[in-house]
């Protein structure tokens, strides 16, 4: 099995990234750089004409979205438990990540992109005014559900796309919709604290591979000398900067 993931800095393609490092696959890491138009080439469009990442090519087949791209690797590697085995379990992650991909995710485009869902100068102002304002009470509910977690992560006993996914949600808050950027949901921040270390170093391993193939100059360094939490924030940042002109690139498109 060949697989290639292609993926931008700072997108929701972290979520498969990661996925994929915790299931120990072997895997091509491709950086797609958004600003430079890159999703838009013919030969991009020809895998994803929608023009967006993540896309994993399996055996030369292009898969999207990140739902579909996560139950792929669930069925594929089920010894990385990335979705619970219990049925109804399953089906719980599965609705919070939806809702994390078709509600939480869009609000943040009509903040980010506000220019795409009005004509006016004052038309984009509201759109972006109005949707900040959604998206901060989207953070509170995410945090809410994190505090009232009765298991050691978001989905359950292991790590999966709802705490990858928080992450990614949590930093676009960050300087989107101006909330604290060292915040996480406090349970999650316990979650990294325990295992995220080799994660983080792994993920700036293959983001320092993948910049070299794009060109892309990396100030890399290993994260064992930060607190698991810290490093996998890092590691986060990590595929955000460095010439890539962190953090307004990467983002929903």
């Amino acid at each position: 099995m060949s697989l290639k993931l292609y993926f931008s800095p700072g997108a929701c393609s972290f979520v498969p990234h990661a996925l994929l490092e915790m299931t120990g696959a072997a895997f091509e890491p491709q950086i797609v750089k958004l600003a430079a138009g890159e999703q838009k080439t013919p030969e991009y469009l020809a895998m994803n004409p929608r023009a967006q990442v993540p896309v994993l090519v399996v055996d030369g087949f292009p898969l999207t979205q990140v739902v579909a791209i996560t139950t792929y690797l669930n069925d594929t590697f089920p010894a990385a438990n990335i979705l619970p085995k219990d049925a109804l379990a399953k089906a719980k992650v599965m609705s919070t990540l939806a809702w994390m991909n078709n509600t939480f995710h869009p609000t943040f485009t009509h903040v980010f992109r506000s220019e795409k869902f009005a004509q006016t100068e004052a038309g984009i102002a509201d759109v972006k005014a109005f949707n900040t304002l959604n998206y901060r009470t989207l953070l509170r509910e995410l945090d809410g559900m994190a505090a009232a977690k009765t298991a050691e992560w978001l989905g359950g006993d292991h790590p999966g796309p709802l705490d990858l996914y928080a992450l990614v949600l949590t930093r676009w808050g960050s300087f989107g919709t101006g909330q604290d950027p060292t915040l996480l949901p406090a349970s999650t921040i316990e979650a990294f604290e325990r295992d995220a270390g080799k994660l983080a170093d792994k993920l700036l391993k293959e983001v320092e591979v993948a910049a070299g193939k794009a060109g892309v100059p990396f100030k890399g360094g290993r994260a064992r000398s930060m607190s698991p939490a810290d490093a996998l924030i890092r590691a986060a940042k990590k595929e955000n900067a460095n010439s890539l002109s962190w953090p307004r690139t990467g983002e929903p498109e």
